[in-house]
């Protein structure tokens, strides 16, 4: 009786297509869950200026007083300046700013844009074999110019880059938007899978000079070069053999609530209607405090337990017992996280301070006194110049941990933590390539 019953079910077809469907809707949440979210630096390429655009230390103070721009007073100062800024003689400017007056138009800075782009955007593509309708996402930053159409738009016409590609191009971020900017490929990539994106940074300075009297806007016409690098980001796991890098943390903090910190780093107008970027003389300190809350946020990311636990005691004992001679708070040592440090070469009292700050050595701040010294601060793309050096130097190892830090305005401290996946080729051509052996230098310090 029992085996009649069960007879019309043993001979009944056995229905293939739910199995199937429970299988692949399996497998695409398991590939999905799975997949990699990482995201590879790929290569990156640095501007490096023709010798002619090279501005000496005397040109620019004999220039100061010849120009014609500038009062007796106000071109001392500046002398004063850029003798004390770390900038050595190697340090170059865009064309129109050599001449006398300086061109200060329009056509100088897209010129000047399109001087530093393009041949690295080419080097960088053809280095690789990549053609330019591969790649997916365009990110351009540019904070002082912002033409239209954008600068974007100036390389997908230069390289012939697909209708569909995805471009942005942002303005007014400051020094910072080199790191601002990878954040918003990484965060792109996160949604477009199995995509390319290059990310360029520049700052063009020939339009961009301040001609009134105001010493707080003058500062800078001394500290700002020439410069740009374009880097080439993926999240295709193929990628991970040949990239460099790979991206670990990126963490960004703004300070902009904060009036102090707001109007520390501000373009603005003069009485006299002359415009310009005001530094304010709290700028130091509110890079202080910038850094701390970022570093609040990326500390446990990548400090080993025990530093951790040192520096919440440090902060614990502080606050619960003061005494009269009040022991200051632990700083973690962070050479237990990263072998190398990238700080962006804003300036020789910007380096000294994070290096104060952090309890770092001056060998750790080399990379960066030598950008500043050789290239001057050319802002967003500094960070990139720092780990070029370094690659050229041979001091990157496989598995080496490289920490990016950038200030800008607004005001802004962003924080990349790269890992090297292979072996860089000190012997490579990049922007330091033909003079590495003669650094590091001593710099000199004005009195």
């Amino acid at each position: 009786m029992g085996i009649e019953i069960l007879t019309p079910f043993l001979e009944a077809p056995f229905s293939f297509t739910p199995f199937f469907l429970v299988i692949t809707l399996i497998t695409c949440f398991l590939y999905c869950a799975l997949r990699s979210n990482s995201v590879y630096l790929i290569d990156f390429t640095c501007y490096l200026p023709a010798d002619n655009l090279r501005v000496t230390i005397s040109n620019f103070i004999e220039h100061l007083h010849v120009g014609g721009t500038f009062n007796t007073d106000c071109s001392e100062f500046q002398e004063r300046v850029v003798e004390r800024s770390g900038i050595g003689d190697e340090a170059c400017m865009p064309i129109a700013l050599h001449e006398l007056p300086p061109e200060a138009s329009f056509k100088a800075s897209l010129e000047e844009v399109g001087q530093v782009l393009f041949p690295i955007v080419e080097d960088l593509l053809s280095k690789h074999n990549i053609s330019p309708k591969s790649i997916d996402i365009l990110i351009s930053n540019c904070s002082l110019f912002c033409p239209a159409p954008s600068i974007t738009a100036m390389i997908t016409n230069k390289f012939r880059f697909r209708s569909n590609i995805k471009s942005f191009s942002l303005s007014g971020m400051g020094c910072s938007a080199g790191l601002l900017s990878i954040s918003l490929a990484k965060d792109l990539l996160k949604v477009h899978k199995n995509s390319l994106a290059l990310v360029l940074s520049t700052e063009a300075i020939s339009s961009n000079g301040y001609h009134g009297k105001t010493k707080s806007m003058l500062v800078t016409n001394t500290i700002f070069r020439m410069g740009g690098a374009a880097v080439l980001l993926s999240n295709k796991k193929d990628d991970e053999q040949r990239a460099k890098y790979k991206l670990l943390h990126l963490v960004r903090t703004h300070m902009g609530s904060d009036d102090r910190s707001y109007t520390s780093v501000i373009q603005q107008d003069d009485e006299e209607g002359f415009v310009g970027v005001s530094l304010s003389r709290s700028l130091l300190h509110v890079a202080g405090n910038a850094l701390r809350t970022n570093i609040s946020e990326l500390g446990p990311l990548v400090l080993p337990y025990l530093e951790q636990l040192r520096y919440g005691w440090g902060v614990v004992h502080q606050k619960l017992w003061v005494t009269a001679g009040k022991r200051e708070t632990y700083v973690p040592n962070f050479k237990k996280a990263f072998e190398h440090f990238c700080i962006h070469a804003g300036g020789r009292a910007i380096i000294d301070a994070v290096e104060s700050n952090l309890k770092l050595q001056k060998e750790d701040g080399e990379a960066s006194r030598m950008v500043l010294y050789r290239f001057g601060n050319t802002s967003s793309s500094s960070v990139w110049y720092e780990l070029c050096y370094l690659e050229a130097k041979g001091a990157v190892k496989k598995g080496d941990r490289i920490w990016q830090i950038a200030f800008g305005s607004g005001f802004k401290c962003n924080s990349a933590v790269w890992k090297s996946i292979s072996v860089p080729n000190p012997e490579e051509r990049n922007a330091w390539s033909d003079r590495i052996h003669l650094y590091p230098v001593q710099t000199p310090i004005a009195p």
